[in-house]
């Protein structure tokens, strides 16, 4: 635990300051650039400082010049800063919920992140993927958690269908990233920090037209994905 709170402290040491900077700049120039690179570099900091290394295969696999959507499995709450902190910029599908953290909620509403509830609300559904069809357009990448929560036990869940439809009527090529390592330094379960590895792969980017149905596309990334997970995984 004292890992943990260490990581805490040097969170908010940092994202205070930077918000009384940015927050305003970004406010006056609706350039969100500075912040989302404060943003990630407080994510690589709070990482080493938990004794984490990331570990990177497969980014020269990313298309030049094109918006993409990042699809990943998900089995820590370590999966998304390991990300934010190797990816280019992006904008992220995250829960609603977390758009009510005091100052991190606000930040995230500055950089765009798209909230997405869990409710099954078709209406909701639909303003989300528009709003992501509207970012893909301006040349942003898109990250997206593909099962839509976090596995209990590491083990990869049925997927989502929203960001294959979002996929489908964009054209934009889904680029499969495997996670594994953090389920073991951050379990769902608990609080507590260990040391370790975290293992981002990103694989050969799909391109929707190539697969007839979204179904398709689902188990072209589903197979990709689980291509570079350890063999317990994949069940």
């Amino acid at each position: 635990m004292i890992v943990s709170l260490v990581v805490f402290v040097t969170i908010v040491v940092l994202a205070v300051p930077s918000a009384i900077v940015f927050f305003p700049f970004t406010l006056l120039t609706g350039n969100v650039g500075p912040l989302y690179a404060v943003g990630s570099w407080i994510a690589r900091v709070a990482i080493r400082v938990a004794g984490i290394r990331v570990q990177i295969q497969g980014l020269e696999r990313i298309p030049a010049g094109r918006a993409c959507i990042f699809m990943a499995n998900h089995i820590s709450y370590l999966d998304a800063p390991a990300l934010m902190s190797s990816l280019p910029r992006t904008v992220v599908f995250l829960k609603r919920p977390l758009m009510k953290i005091p100052v991190l909620g606000y930040a995230f509403k500055l950089a765009g992140f798209i909230p997405v509830d869990r409710t099954g609300d078709a209406a909701e559904a639909q303003l989300a993927v528009a709003e992501a069809e509207r970012i893909l357009a301006s040349g942003l990448h898109i990250t997206t958690f593909v099962e839509g929560m976090r596995s209990p036990d590491g083990r990869m869940l049925p997927f989502k269908k929203g960001p294959f439809y979002l996929a489908k009527d964009s054209g934009a090529p889904c680029v499969p990233i495997s996670i594994f390592g953090s389920e073991r330094i951050l379990p769902v379960d608990s609080k507590r920090i260990d040391p370790g590895t975290v293992h981002i792969v990103f694989h050969e980017p799909i391109d929707p037209a190539s697969c007839g149905t979204r179904d398709e596309l689902s188990e072209a990334v589903r197979a990709a994905i689980a291509s570079g997970l350890p063999e317990w995984m994949r069940r």
